[in-house]
C-alpha cells in the first residue's frame, strides 16, 4: 500500500522528463499511473466491504511511538477510488487543456504529487502521518493554484489558500495530539473505539474546536470560505480536481473519520449543523451574484461542503447515509461541471455566463453532458443526486420536528433550490439561445477533454441502475465505519409518497420560481454586495497588512543597528528567563534567604571582604572618567572570583581564572587605546535608569537561582565520575584541565572559536581606525 502512495511522488518527479522526451503522448501516458492506482484500490472492494481492514505500519520514531502507518477500510476506500479515478481523468484533461504549454510536465507533476498527498491523507492511520500528508496537500495546492505565477491574482490566491489551510493544519495538529493523549493512542484505528463521552468536558471542547479549525479551513466553511472562490485563479484542471472532488473534501473526510470519537454530542451537533447550514445558504447566494462560470461552481462547491458538514453534524442514520451518497454524487457532477466550464472557456475565450449563448450548435456533446450533470445537481430522478436529496430529507420523517429541525429543514430547502437555479443556469444559458458572440470562434472540445466529464456525468445515472450493489459494496460499509450505531437503512430510488418527496417537490418548485426571476435577483445581489464591501476576503488582506506592518515595527526595534541596544535586549530577555520560573514564589525565596544565619568564621569573613572589594570596584567602574581606568577596575571582579576559588580549595581553577582575566584586560586595553572612544556617556537619563533596573533584575535573579541551587543537597555523582575517570580515560591528574580539554573538548573548541571571532573583529576595528587616521593625515 505504501508504495502505491509513494509512486505518485516518484512519477511526479519524473513527469517533466517524460513530457520533455515523449511530448504530448507522454502527458497522456501519465494518466495510466492514476488509473492503475484506482484499479488497485477497486480490487480490494469485495474484501474491504466484507469487513476486512488492511494495515501497514513502519516504526518511524520508535521512542515517541510514531509510526508511518496506513489502513484501508470502507471509508478510505471510497475516497481513494475517487481521488485516483478522477485524478486520471484530470491528467487526460490537463494534457489537452494545456497542450503545448512550456511547463506542462511540471504541472502534471504537481497534480500527481497532490494526488499522492491526498491518498496519504485518507489512508493515514497515525495522526502524525495524517498531519504530514495534510500539510503536503496544502503545499501542493499552493503550487497548483499559483501555477500562473506571472499573474498577481494567482500569486495572491495561492498565498491565501496556503495561509488559511496551513494555519488550520497547525490547529488540527494540536487537537490531534490532545486527542491522542486523551485516548492513549496515536492511531486512528484505536481512537475509533473510544467514545467521546468518556473525554473530560473541558478537554473535549478544546479538542473539538482545534480539530474543527483544521476541518473548516480545509473545507471552506464560514468564515474561512473566502479562499475557495479566489482559488479559481488556478487553471481549470486544478479547480476541477482540488476544489470539487479532493482537497476541499479533506475536512469532510476528517469529520466523518472522527464522528465515532467526537460525534453524537450536543456541541458537535450544534456547531456543525449551524455552520454547515449557513455555509450552504451563503454559498448558494454568492453563486447567484456571480456570472463567472468557475466562480459560480466554486461557490456551489462551498455550499455543497456546507451541506455535507450539516449532515455529519445531524448524525442520524439518514443524515450520515445522505452524506455518503451526496459525497459521491457531488464528486461526479461537480467534477464534470468544472471540466465542461474549462472547455467552454478554452473554446470561446470567456467564462461570462451572460456573454455566451447558443453554443449547442457547435458544442452539442458538451451541452448534453452539462445537462446530465445539472440534472444530478438539481436532484432530479433518476440521478444519484435525487437519491441523496431524498435521503437527506428523510431525516425529518423520523424525527420530532422542533425549532432546530425546522431551521435545518428551511436551510436545506433554500440551499438546494438555489443550487438547482445555478445548475440550470450553467446548463441552459451558455448553450441555448439565438446566437453567440465570443472572443474566439467556438468549437467542440477534443476527446481527452470530454472523456472525463462524459464518464463522470454518466456515472451519476448509471450508479442508480446498480444502486443495490453501490449501496452494498460502498455506502453501507463506509457508513458502518463512521456511525457509532447499528445501520438499518438502505438506499432506494423510490420511497413512496412521504415528507421527503414533498420537500423535494417544494425544492424544485421553489427553484423554478427563482430561476424565472434569476436576472432580477442577480442584479439585486450585485448591488447589495457592492454596498457591503467588507468581508472575510478583505479582512484577510487587512490581517496580512497588519502582520506586515507589525513585522516592520518589530524589525526596526529589534534590529536597530546599535550595539548598546542589542546588549540591552539580550539582558532584558535574560532577566525574563531568570524570573519567569520563580515569579510566583519570589517572596518566599527572599524570605528564606533573609532567614539564613551564617556562622562567623575566618573563611566567611574573607568572603565578605572580597565581596566588599568587588562592590567597590563596580562603583569605581561606574564613576570612572576614562575607558582605560574602567577596564582596569573591572578586572578586579575577575581577580576577586579567582581569590574565592583559591579560598574554596580550587587552586587550579583559581589560576585559570587569573590567566583568563589578565589576558582579557590586556586585550581590551590594547584595543581601547587604538580606538577613538567617546569619553562621555551619550545615553539619556531614561536609558541609564532602564539599564540600572535591568542589571539589578539580572544580578538579583542570578543570586536567587544560586541560592536555590546551593540550598539543595549536593549531588556528588558528576564529581565522583571525574575523580574516578580523569586519569583512567584522559591520563591527566589535573581534573579541571582534563574536563576542559577532554570531556568538554567540543564545548571548549566552541568557546575558543567565539574568542577567535571576537579577536578578529577587534583587529578589524583597529585596522579600520588606522586606515581612517592615515587617510585624515594624508588629506590634511
Amino acid at each position: 500500500m505504501v508504495w502505491i502512495i509513494l509512486s505518485g511522488f516518484f512519477v511526479a518527479f519524473a513527469s517533466p522528463f517524460c513530457v520533455r522526451i515523449l511530448g504530448q503522448i507522454g502527458a497522456y501516458l501519465l494518466s495510466i499511473v492514476a488509473f492503475g492506482i484506482c484499479y488497485y484500490f477497486i480490487s480490494f472492494t469485495a474484501e474491504v466491504s466484507s469487513g476486512s481492514v488492511l494495515y501497514y505500519s513502519y516504526e518511524w520514531f520508535p521512542n515517541m511511538s510514531v509510526r508511518f502507518a496506513f489502513f484501508l477500510d470502507p471509508l478510505s476506500l471510497i475516497f481513494a477510488i475517487l481521488i485516483s479515478g478522477i485524478g486520471g481523468f484530470i491528467i487526460l484533461y490537463a494534457a489537452s487543456y494545456l497542450k503545448n504549454h512550456p511547463h506542462l510536465g511540471r504541472f502534471l507533476g504537481f497534480i500527481l504529487a497532490f494526488m499522492a498527498s491526498m491518498l496519504g491523507l485518507v489512508l493515514a492511520n497515525d495522526i502524525i502521518t495524517l498531519f504530514v500528508f495534510w500539510e503536503a496537500t496544502s503545499i501542493t495546492s499552493f503550487l497548483l493554484i499559483g501555477f500562473d505565477s506571472h499573474r498577481a491574482e494567482a500569486r495572491r490566491a495561492a498565498i491565501q489558500a496556503l495561509v488559511v489551510t496551513g494555519g488550520g493544519g497547525l490547529a488540527l495538529l494540536a487537537g490531534l495530539i490532545l486527542l491522542s493523549l486523551s485516548t492513549g493512542s496515536l492511531l486512528l484505528s484505536d481512537m475509533l473505539f473510544f467514545n467521546g463521552r468518556s473525554l473530560d468536558n473541558d478537554l473535549y471542547v478544546l479538542i473539538l474546536l482545534l480539530i474543527l479549525g483544521g476541518a473548516f479551513t480545509k473545507s471552506a466553511q464560514i468564515p474561512f470560505h473566502f479562499w475557495l472562490p479566489n482559488a479559481m485563479e488556478a487553471p481549470t484542471p486544478v479547480s476541477a480536481y482540488l476544489h470539487s472532488a479532493t482537497m476541499v473534501k479533506a475536512g469532510v473526510y476528517l469529520l466523518m473519520r472522527l464522528n465515532p470519537v467526537l460525534g453524537q454530542q450536543p456541541l458537535w451537533t450544534e456547531i456543525l449543523s449551524i455552520v454547515g447550514a449557513l455555509t450552504l445558504v451563503v454559498g448558494s447566494i454568492l453563486a447567484m451574484a456571480s456570472r463567472d462560470l468557475k466562480r459560480m461552481l466554486a461557490y456551489t462547491t462551498m455550499a455543497s461542503l456546507g451541506l455535507l458538514v450539516l449532515l455529519i453534524g445531524m448524525g442520524s442514520q439518514e443524515a450520515l447515509l445522505a452524506a455518503m451518497v451526496y459525497l459521491v454524487a457531488h464528486s461526479f457532477f461537480k467534477g464534470a461541471f468544472f471540466m465542461l466550464a474549462g472547455g467552454v472557456d478554452h473554446s470561446t475565450g470567456t467564462r461570462d455566463i451572460y456573454a455566451v449563448s447558443g453554443l449547442y450548435r457547435v458544442m452539442p456533446l458538451t451541452a448534453v453532458t452539462a445537462a446530465l450533470a445539472a440534472l444530478s445537481m438539481c436532484g432530479l430522478p433518476p440521478f444519484l443526486g435525487f437519491v441523496a436529496k431524498e435521503t437527506m430529507y428523510s431525516i425529518f420523517g423520523s424525527a420530532s420536528l422542533g425549532g432546530f429541525h425546522i431551521f435545518i429543514m428551511l436551510m436545506l430547502v433554500i440551499g438546494n433550490a438555489l443550487m438547482l437555479v445555478i445548475a440550470a443556469s450553467i446548463a441552459i444559458m451558455p448553450f441555448y439561445g439565438r446566437s453567440y458572440k465570443t472572443p474566439k470562434i467556438p468549437h467542440e472540445s477534443d476527446f481527452f477533454m470530454l472523456c472525463g466529464p462524459v464518464i463522470l456525468a454518466l456515472l451519476g445515472i448509471v450508479s442508480v441502475g446498480y444502486l443495490h450493489n453501490f449501496d452494498t459494496y460502498f455506502i453501507v460499509p463506509a457508513l458502518q465505519v463512521i456511525a457509532p450505531f447499528t445501520i438499518s437503512k438502505n438506499l432506494h430510488l423510490w420511497g413512496g409518497f412521504n415528507l421527503a418527496l414533498l420537500l423535494s417537490i417544494v425544492t424544485i418548485l421553489f427553484g423554478v420560481f427563482i430561476y424565472l426571476y434569476k436576472d432580477n435577483l442577480h442584479r439585486f445581489l450585485v448591488s447589495l454586495f457592492k454596498f457591503l464591501r467588507w468581508g472575510p476576503d478583505k479582512g484577510f488582506d487587512q490581517f496580512v497588512n497588519a502582520i506586515t506592518r507589525l513585522s516592520f515595527i518589530w524589525r526596526k526595534y529589534m534590529q536597530s543597528g546599535h550595539h548598546s541596544h542589542y546588549l540591552m535586549l539580550t539582558f532584558v530577555f535574560f532577566a525574563f528567563a531568570l524570573w519567569a520560573p520563580i515569579y510566583d514564589d519570589a517572596y518566599d525565596v527572599f524570605k528564606e534567604m533573609l532567614a539564613v544565619k551564617a556562622e562567623i568564621t575566618l573563611q566567611n569573613l574573607l568572603f565578605i571582604a572580597i565581596i566588599v572589594i568587588s562592590v567597590l570596584s563596580v562603583i569605581i567602574v561606574l564613576m570612572a572618567k576614562t575607558r582605560l581606568f574602567a577596564i582596569v577596575s573591572l578586572g578586579i571582579q575577575g581577580f576577586s572570583v579567582a581569590v574565592i576559588f583559591m579560598i574554596a580549595g580550587a587552586p587550579d581553577l583559581s589560576f585559570t581564572q587569573f590567566m583568563v582575566d589578565t589576558l582579557a584586560i590586556v586585550v581590551l586595553t590594547l584595543v581601547m587605546t587604538r580606538l577613538a572612544m567617546q569619553m562621555v556617556d551619550y545615553r539619556s537619563m531614561q536609558e541609564r535608569l532602564l539599564g540600572i533596573i535591568v542589571s539589578l533584575f539580572c544580578g538579583v535573579g542570578i543570586m536567587v537561582h544560586l541560592n536555590q541551587i546551593l540550598s539543595k543537597p549536593f549531588n556528588a555523582y558528576i564529581s565522583d565520575y571525574f575523580n574516578a575517570y580523569s586519569f583512567i580515560e584522559a591520563h591527566g591528574r589535573n581534573i579541571v584541565n582534563v574536563i576542559i580539554v577532554d570531556f568538554r573538548a567540543i564545548d571548549t573548541l566552541g568557546e575558543i572559536s567565539v574568542v577567535m571571532g571576537a579577536a578578529i573583529a577587534c583587529l578589524a576595528l583597529v585596522k579600520m581606525r588606522n586606515k581612517k587616521t592615515k587617510l585624515a593625515s594624508h588629506t590634511s
